[in-house]
This record gives C-alpha cells, structure tokens and sequence, in this order.
C-alpha cells in the first residue's frame, strides 16, 4: 500500500490539486494495477493565524477550503483508500481544522465514489468522533484506523498512548500506527506487539539514521526486517485487499 501527497512540481509546496494528483495515479496504474493506493484526504484545512491583536489576519500560506473541494481529488479518481483526518489538531500559531459536518460529507462522499476511509487519529477524542460517524452510519464497521503519534501536540509517540488508543478503538476495526522522526521504527516494533499494522515513509521521518537521509525504500526494508525478527510478517498485496475487503485490482482513474 502506498500513501501519496503531491508537491507543485514548479514549487516543491504541497498541492491538493486534482490534476497532479491524477498523474501519480495514472503513472502507477500503467504499471500496476494490483498495488493498493491510498491518497491523502488532508489538505485544505490549514489555518495560519495572525498576532493576537490580529488572528483574523491570516498568513498568506493559510489553505481552508470545505469537504467537497478537499476531496475532489478522491471521488474522482476513486483510489482504493482515502486518508481522514477526524478531528482538528494544533500547530504552534496554525490550525488543522475539520468539524464532525465537514468529516459526514466527507465520508459519505468517500462511500458513494467506493472509497475505504482511513480514518487517522492524533488523541483519543478523534477516536470517540469516529465512532460517532460509525453509529451513525457514515463509515462502514469494521473500519480503518491510522494511530498517528508523535505530532506535536498530539498524542506522543509512546507504549502507553499507543494501547490507550488501541484500547479506545472499536470492537472489530482495522489499524495501524506509525511514529514520527526517531520514534518511526520504535513504533513500528510497538505495533507488532500490540497486533496491528504498520506505516513508514519520508512523511513521517527523513532518516534511516542519525545523519544519514533515507529513502521509501530503506525505509521499508528496515521495517520489514523489525517485523519478521520479531516473529511476524509483511502480508502480500492479495493478502492485504483480502484483508480490507478490496477486489483484487483497481484500475480506475474516472
């Protein structure tokens, strides 16, 4: 499975526009159609606040637009999954803002273009507004979980956030975790412990050590080497949409 932003190619900034997004997509699906794509679903809501005589006065790098225009990209070119983010977290002086009517639109529009939700979460309250999505009937049970830790200001990247958030979840869902920075393959090896799944990458930490800049790939190969000494092992990608109830290829890009 793979997890895809996409840069402006002019820039280096991170866009959430629809048409580089399809380019990634229709680069891999000429080429594979069984690897499962899962595309972000965040973008489009940073708020960077001004002083605080002024908050209103926001930074012109602020990005706050509504749950259609934030998932364009994902109900149309319907990856298998679509990352979202349940709840609003800090950022020093900025904002990642969404509110429980901006994640219903969101959801029911992911459910409409066939779209598995990952639901990420940052602290146990975006576990309970998850679960209120899923009594309602907005995302499907079992769901997917993402345990985000280690962002500033979210839950830390430690055992006891990992098993409270694991212990929060609901009866039967699907998760993973993942740590940022230095505490990316602690993490890894704490959510084998802890029966779930794993996610790393250079979202999450540039480093394959102390000084030395990583690639996807040495990433991966590290954490699948934790994994197997460990006793476990890393399910193929016939295994994994098993798994997650997915058909076997996904070739669309609507």
């Amino acid at each position: 499975m793979v997890h895809i932003h996409v840069r402006d190619p002019a820039t280096g900034v991170a866009s959430r526009d629809p048409l580089l997004f399809r380019e990634v997509v229709e680069r891999i699906r000429e080429k594979n159609s069984e690897l499962i794509i899962n595309l972000t679903g965040g973008m489009g809501g940073e708020l960077v606040f001004g002083n605080a005589r002024t908050p209103l006065d926001f930074h012109p790098s602020t990005d706050f637009v509504g749950p259609a225009e934030r998932m364009a990209h994902i109900t149309a070119l319907r990856p298998d999954i679509g990352s979202l983010d349940c709840g609003s977290l800090n950022f020093d002086d900025a904002l990642y803002g969404t509110t429980p009517t901006f994640l219903r639109e969101m959801a029911t529009g992911y459910k409409a273009a066939g779209v598995i939700p990952e639901i990420e979460v940052f602290e146990l309250g975006h576990i309970e507004l998850a679960k209120q999505l899923i009594a309602e009937g907005v995302i499907a049970s079992p769901a997917l979980f993402q345990l985000c830790l280690g962002i500033k200001y979210g839950a830390p990247a430690t055992t006891e956030a990992m098993c409270a958030m694991r212990d929060a979840l609901p009866a039967g869902a699907k998760w993973a975790a993942f740590g940022v920075g230095r505490f990316q393959m602690p993490m890894v090896a704490q959510a084998v412990l802890l029966g779930g799944n794993v996610r790393v990458g250079l979202e999450d930490n540039l480093y394959l050590e102390k000084g030395v800049l990583a690639t996807n790939a040495q990433l991966v190969e590290r954490a699948v080497k934790i994994v197997e000494l460990m006793g476990s092992r890393v399910m193929d990608v016939h295994e994994t949409r098993h798994s997650l109830g997915l058909p076997e290829s996904n070739a669309r890009t609507a």
